[in-house]
């Protein structure tokens, strides 16, 4: 008789694990479906604010190609001003946060929880990236870097011609050539001792 009652608990139990399991999935449905709610969310603000800078998109000339003006999917939505610019949400889910990414990492360059302010800045942004690049294709930009070291370090970077570089590098190619003997035969001074 003990054996009909092991199986009638053997099958609450797995009822039981059952019921259990059917729950588990059911949170994580759950919480999948507010993942995909916040990102919905997210993307939903982020729409807004490209309809706040939509006019100044549309002023942008056709035949511009730095812009990219487009809403990005995946885990983290963004909306893309350049290739090195975006903005984003910050971890609140609340704060647009406008961001440059540079070579040495990544730089904010506005952060708000108003519209108005990053649209402001965005704005600010693509009117400075026009008015360089209307500087560099008529020529008259010259990098900052350039026009500082030439100006501190000119008078040290002069170059050298005619003989005299010539003679300078052939007196540093005999020195060099005479350390080298001196080495070698310090090394090998027992050896040379042995054959004389």
């Amino acid at each position: 008789m003990a054996e009909p009652e092991a199986s009638v608990t053997s099958i609450d139990q797995v009822r039981r694990l059952n019921d259990v399991i059917r729950e588990v999935k059911n949170a994580a449905a759950d919480r999948d479906d507010v993942v995909v709610e916040i990102r919905e969310a997210s993307r939903v603000r982020l729409e807004l604010l490209a309809q706040e800078l939509k006019p100044v998109f549309d002023a942008v000339p056709a035949e511009n190609d730095w812009f990219d003006f487009a809403i990005s999917s995946g885990l983290q939505p963004r909306l893309w001003i350049d290739a090195i610019t975006h903005v984003t949400l910050g971890r609140d889910r609340r704060t647009y946060r406008f961001l440059a990414d540079t070579r040495l990492g990544r730089s904010v360059l506005a952060e708000s929880p108003e519209i108005k302010p990053v649209a402001d800045q965005v704005t600010r942004y693509i009117a400075e990236r026009m008015v360089e690049r209307q500087r560099l294709v008529e020529g008259t930009v010259e990098p900052v870097a350039r026009i500082a070291a030439r100006a501190r370090w000119g008078s040290i970077y002069r170059p050298r011609h005619g003989w005299r570089a010539f003679l300078h590098g052939l007196l540093l190619v005999i020195a060099g050539a005479l350390v080298g003997l001196a080495f070698a035969a310090a090394y090998f001074w027992d050896r040379l001792a042995d054959l004389g």
